[in-house]
């Protein structure tokens, strides 16, 4: 699928001398359209700026092609400076939707953010946070106590979901997942897989006394009481990546590792 056809590419990249120093050799070779004004953006860091890039290029229908100078890299392709344009060309599209988490806060307030990787709640103090969960208006889980639940996106599920013991989700997958983090009642409980046309509902129990904050990839919101998440198909990013390095391939291959 060719999506590198006019030449307008922007590089952008995290603060390390590796990166900087990369993306200046890619500007002298390629040119810099400038992110307003790219068709296309190459990020040069780890899965955090990819993510921040994303956020930035959200609903513009600008796909990012990474390239990895971070510790993971899940999201990202191998540096290379030559024959970029070639592998632009060749690069393999992957479609992501965001959750949208909504908030109810002690205050009374209502707020929004968008998630691509998860939306997370965890309890602000040292007491265990009491959570309890519905699942499209019925309840499921009366009262989990735990320091904190997530909801992965599939693009999310390799990252602090799997590190919570959460499952890994084909990136096709219709799928959210619903991850305990430290659960202690009910101890057995693992979570849940769920259509990603579910509405997820916590309700924060004894909030003054245990309060907890819930955050969207990279943005929280302390003292919340209630939580809302779904997926909104009404915003999307893309992301691009080698042939054989598609992160449909990179899922399965995490799943098989030991």
């Amino acid at each position: 699928m060719a999506l590198y056809t006019d030449g307008k590419v922007a590089f952008v990249a995290s603060p390390t001398d590796a990166a900087q120093e990369a993306r200046e050799a890619l500007v002298a070779r390629y040119g810099d359209a400038g992110l307003d004004n790219a068709s296309i953006v190459v990020a040069l860091g780890g899965d955090g700026l990819m993510l921040e890039t994303l956020h930035k290029v959200m609903d513009r229908h600008v796909p990012v092609y990474g390239m990895n100078f971070g510790s993971v890299g899940f999201l990202m392709n191998e540096y290379g400076v030559e024959s970029l344009d070639v592998r632009l060309r060749a690069a393999m599209p992957t479609t992501i939707h965001p959750l949208t988490m909504r908030v109810l806060d002690a205050e009374g307030n209502t707020r929004e953010a968008l998630a691509l990787n998860e939306v997370s709640l965890f309890r602000s103090t040292y007491q265990a946070a009491k959570v309890e969960i519905r699942i499209d208006g019925d309840v499921r889980l009366e009262e989990l106590t735990c320091d904190g639940v997530i909801v992965a996106t599939p693009a999310g599920s390799t990252a602090y979901n799997l590190s919570a013991h959460g499952p890994i989700l084909p990136i096709t997958a219709p799928l959210l997942a619903l991850t305990p983090i430290s659960p202690f009642r009910p101890r057995r409980w693992r979570g849940a897989i769920l259509s990603n046309r579910a509405s997820i509902t916590f309700l924060i129990r004894e909030a003054q006394k245990r309060p907890v904050s819930a955050v969207a990839d990279n943005i929280e919101f302390t003292n919340v009481l209630e939580v809302n998440v779904h997926e909104d198909r009404r915003h999307a990013v893309t992301l691009l990546f080698d042939p054989g390095h598609s992160l449909d391939e990179r899922i399965l291959v995490e799943q098989f590792r030991y």
